[in-house]
This record gives structure tokens, sequence and C-alpha cells, in this order.
């Protein structure tokens, strides 16, 4: 299955936080995670399903990949094949809000 991919604009800034407090202290340690975590997003327009459905909210079209300590949160809408982006979430912070 072939889907479109949409960043929310909140995932957008979570992953510019995240890039922008790891480059402070190891600029390629950042850049290397930003192309981690796009590499695995990409692979969700071919295996949406491929993430675990998030424990905290128990919804079949909600569902996240872990990237090193970061959650990726993705909503699945199969009738219009895309993976909205909705959330980069270090997992030590608690849940996010979606």
């Amino acid at each position: 299955m072939d889907c479109k991919i949409v960043w929310t604009h909140r995932s957008r800034q979570d992953l510019r936080d995240i890039a922008s407090y790891i480059a402070k202290d190891n600029p390629d340690a950042a850049l290397r995670l930003g192309d981690l975590i796009f590499e695995r997003v990409d692979s969700l327009e071919k295996f949406p399903e491929l993430g675990r459905i998030v424990p905290e909210r128990n919804q079949p079209q909600i569902r996240e990949i872990i990237v090193k300590k970061y959650r990726v949160i993705y909503r699945f809408r199969p009738n219009d094949k895309i993976v909205e982006i909705l959330r980069v979430w270090h997992g030590a912070r608690g849940e996010p809000e979606i």
C-alpha cells in the first residue's frame, strides 16, 4: 500500500526542537538522528500498520514507531491512504498531548 506521509505543524516543531537540543552538544548526532527518524517514517509509506497501537489511546488508527528513545506517533487513515505524523516525543517525557 502506498500512503502519503503528512507531517503536522506540531510534529515538525517537535523534530526541530529535538535536533536543536542535541545539536548544542553534537551537531553530527542531531543530523544522524533526524535522518534515522525520516528513514523510519518513510517506511510507513509501504507499511502503515508497522507501528504498535499507542497504549495510552488504545485506538487502532493511532500508532507509534520507536526510534532510539523517541516515539513517533502517527494516525493512519486507510480510506485516504494517509499517514499523519502527530508527534515526535522523547519516551522519558511521559505521555504526549495528541
